[in-house]
């Protein structure tokens, strides 16, 4: 049994909140954004138009654009938004947006919030932004404390991702908003996959939107803290003033704005790809536990894109399987469908107890078939980083793959904030869309056939059942009899974890 809340971090009863939804169909058709959209979605009845955002400096200039480009509403939900250059950047575009009278509503998961909260503070006292809180943690200064106290609600996140301007434009997927998302700096880097969207699911995404935003998780911040006085020295300012002042930074933002999606944005020459889209997404109330089981994404995903036939291509960064899962993945393999997964080492994780989860599987996924790949750092010497200009670009920081997707049969594709573990599927919240598009589907299966080979290693068996990883380099193979490029520690902590009976909680 839980202990009781303590006095003083029960949160505070929701009081009334301001009524809004997104902006009409009607109206969002009459800005800028909808003059230029509505023709080309006029021509495709039913369709949605679909951009791929696989580049990190692409992927950031389109949220930066969307952003410049609104005139009535923006929409913005995520779980994580770093108090960093590209955090700022866009959190002072945003408050550019509301001084040239654009609406904005701005919902952020608690969890990781605290490092920004003096930022929001400020933000929350524009007149035309307004911030939420998805379950919030009483306790301001100790999440900790907060998990304690009430950890059935606390342990169930806002994993959703999305940024809506208009109703006309939106971008979903696997990054949150930070530097280690777009390639700024040069540290860390998740290689993630976006997709921006125009057409029918944008209205979708809106009123998925209007769902969470009005939602019993949903604290205005005033309720929380006290927006007068929980102020940081961050004073929100214009893009131009804060990049006159950080040479290194406009730099960076003249690389995104060189890259072949600004400008064709520019032009007027973006290539959609226009595929029948639809999106899928948990009921708010998963984030009290409350969610009926036809209203979780789990349930929508295997209503939207049914049974592979032939092909399951599955890329996951944190891929946990359970028994559950691995005895689907095994039946699907026994009735003929070639399955390849591809997930990080040990090597290249950023969650090595995540990692635990899934290593106890692979002999077991392997026995039945399947294949599997594991993501591995990427070195300044690799001669692939010549045909990758983003690899090349940042050498070895690139460490990490974050991107959640998988194609079924050549024929869909699913790009989103879900992982395939417990915590995406009971506790998490979630958002993303299936798309019936060979085109996309084509492009995940060349990641496996011609991208994972040289950058990522394969696991096999071997006669006696032991695992071995296979490195291919140019003119050679390496062998590996363990996780490569790791320590005897950092495994026997692997194995330890995957002795627990944690996986629920992964």
């Amino acid at each position: 049994m839980l202990p009781p809340a303590l006095p003083g971090v029960t949160l505070p009863v929701l009081e009334e909140r301001t009524l809004t939804s997104a902006l009409s169909l009607a109206d969002a058709q009459e800005t800028s954004l909808g003059q230029a959209i509505t023709p080309m979605v006029d021509e495709h009845p039913g369709l949605s138009g679909i951009v791929a955002l696989t580049d990190a400096l692409e992927a950031f200039a389109a949220r930066l654009m969307l952003v410049e480009n609104a005139e009535r509403t923006l929409d913005v939900q995520y779980y994580i938004w770093r108090n960093d250059e590209t955090g700022r950047l866009l959190l002072n575009a945003i408050h550019d947006a509301a001084e040239r009278g654009v609406r904005v509503r701005l919902l952020l998961d608690d969890l990781n919030s605290a490092p920004l909260e003096g930022v929001l503070a400020h933000l929350h006292s524009h007149p035309l932004i307004e911030v939420r809180m998805f379950n919030p943690f009483p306790a301001r200064s100790s999440r900790t404390l907060g998990f304690i106290t009430d950890f059935n609600r606390a342990n169930r996140r806002m994993h959703n991702k999305s940024l809506t301007a208009d109703n006309q434009a939106t971008i979903i997927g696997g990054r949150n908003i930070g530097d280690s998302y777009f390639g700024a700096g040069e540290g860390f880097l998740f290689t993630d996959l976006d997709v921006l969207a125009i057409g029918p699911v944008v209205q979708d995404v809106s009123h998925d939107f209007d769902r969470f935003w009005s939602s019993p998780s949903a604290y205005p911040l005033h309720q929380l803290i006290d927006t007068r006085h929980k102020r940081s020295r961050y004073q929100p300012k214009s893009v131009a003033n804060m990049l006159s002042n950080n040479a290194q930074l406009l730099a960076y933002v003249d690389e995104v704005m060189a890259t072949d999606l600004a400008a064709n944005v520019i032009q007027g020459e973006v290539e959609f790809l226009w595929a029948r889209t639809t999106m899928v997404s948990d009921d708010p109330l998963k984030g009290l536990g409350q969610a009926e089981e036809q209203d979780m994404i789990v349930y929508q995903l295997h209503k939207a894109i049914g049974e592979p036939q032939h092909y399951l291509e599955l890329i996951s960064p944190y891929f946990v399987p359970t028994r559950w899962g691995v005895e689907a993945l095994i039946d699907l393999a026994e009735r003929g469908v070639e399955i390849i997964i591809l997930t990080n080492s040990l090597e290249a994780t950023d969650v090595a107890i995540v990692h635990a989860g899934y290593a106890k599987w692979r002999k077991k996924l392997l026995r039945a078939g399947i294949r599997i790949f594991e993501k591995r750092q990427i070195l300044p010497e690799d001669p692939f980083l010549d045909d990758d200009p983003q690899l090349a670009r940042l050498g070895s920081s690139a460490a990490s793959l974050h991107a959640k997707t998988f194609a079924i049969d050549g024929k869909r594709v699913f790009v989103g904030s879900f992982n395939f573990d417990p915590r995406s599927a009971l506790l998490n919240t979630e958002l993303g869309f299936v798309i019936d598009s060979p085109e996309l589907a084509h492009m995940v299966d060349q990641t496996f056939t011609e991208r994972m080979p040289m950058q990522a290693y394969e696991l096999q068996l071997s006669p006696a059942g032991r695992l071995y990883w296979l490195e291919r380099k140019p003119g050679h193979i390496i062998r590996h009899e363990h996780d490569p490029y790791t320590t005897r520690m950092q495994r026997l902590s692997m194995r330890f974890f995957s002795w627990l009976p944690i996986d629920w909680l992964l």
